[in-house]
Formats: structure tokens, sequence, C-alpha cells
């Protein structure tokens, strides 16, 4: 069995949650200047409107949850750093993506019954309904296929400590 050592897997664990919290910016970026430019161009009465709307507020909490996650990123391990330590922040990083999957879910759900909704009749707001259960329909599918990738790389990259009987 090859030497474990706790920096190249935390180096390598690093990388992975520090390229996926660029690409969740990089969404945040895209959708604050599409959806921030089209809300401000749109009848306020159309669901269009709505869609842009629902976009730029997750795009902000999006925005904070990014911002977060890269300044609790280190480029080094604290001194002393071991093989036990990084197993568990290992464990903890692939555990909190993949509840954030399961929420990525409920997202979806969430954005098909608004959708649902806005096609009854007797609904009131049924285009803001539309247009909201749209973009969370958008944003649930993006961060589902987000975090259900970051999880599948952190749970390859745990192969080495799950080798050892440590995760």
């Amino acid at each position: 069995m090859p030497v474990l050592d706790p920096n190249v897997l935390y180096a390598a664990r690093g990388l992975i949650v520090g390229r996926g919290l660029a690409v969740l910016a990089a969404w945040v970026i895209a959708n604050l200047a599409g959806s921030g430019y089209a809300v401000a161009h749109t009848d306020r009465r159309t669901e269009a409107h709505h869609f842009h709307f629902m976009n730029v507020a997750w795009a902000l909490v999006n925005a904070g949850i990014a911002a977060w996650g890269i300044v609790m990123l280190r480029r080094l391990p604290p001194p002393g750093w071991s093989l036990a330590d990084e197993a568990g922040a290992h464990r903890h990083d692939e555990t909190l993506f993949l509840i954030n999957t399961g929420l990525d879910v409920l997202y979806i759900a969430v954005g098909l019954w608004l959708r649902r909704r806005a096609a009854d009749p007797e609904a009131g707001n049924s285009v803001r309904l539309a247009g909201f259960g749209r973009s969370v329909l958008l944003q649930g599918g993006f961060l589902f296929v987000f975090d259900l990738a970051v999880t599948g790389l952190l749970h390859l990259a745990g192969a080495p400590l799950r080798a050892a009987g440590l995760l």
C-alpha cells in the first residue's frame, strides 16, 4: 500500500472544492449579468421579468456561498495536519455536497409545484408563480448537477483514505 501523505490529499481536496467554487462563481456572474440586465428591461407583468428577478435573487445567495467558501479555502494545511484530520475534513466536505444534492432535488420539486400552481386558473399571481417556478427549476437543476459532480469528484479523491480504512 502506498504511503498516504495528508498534505497531498489536503491539496487534492482543496483543488476540487476550489474549482467547484470557481464554477459556482462563474454561474453567479452569468446570472447577474444576463438576468440582471433582463430584469431591468422586461415588463414587470410578464413571466420573463419574474424569472429573471428570481435568478438575480438566487445569484446573490450563491455569491455569498461562493465567497464564503473561497475565503475558507486554505492553500496549505494547518501545521501537524494528520491523516485523521484529512479523513474528517474529507468526510465533512463530501457529506456537505451530498446533502446539498438532496436539497437540490427539493428545489426542483418546488419549481415544478410552482409551475403547476401557476397553471391553476384560480391561482393568484400566476405569472409570478410561473416565472419563479421556471427560475427555481433552472437553479435547482444547475445546482443538482454541480453538487453531484463535486460529490463524485470528492468520492474519487477519497479512494486512498477508504482503501486505508480511514473513511
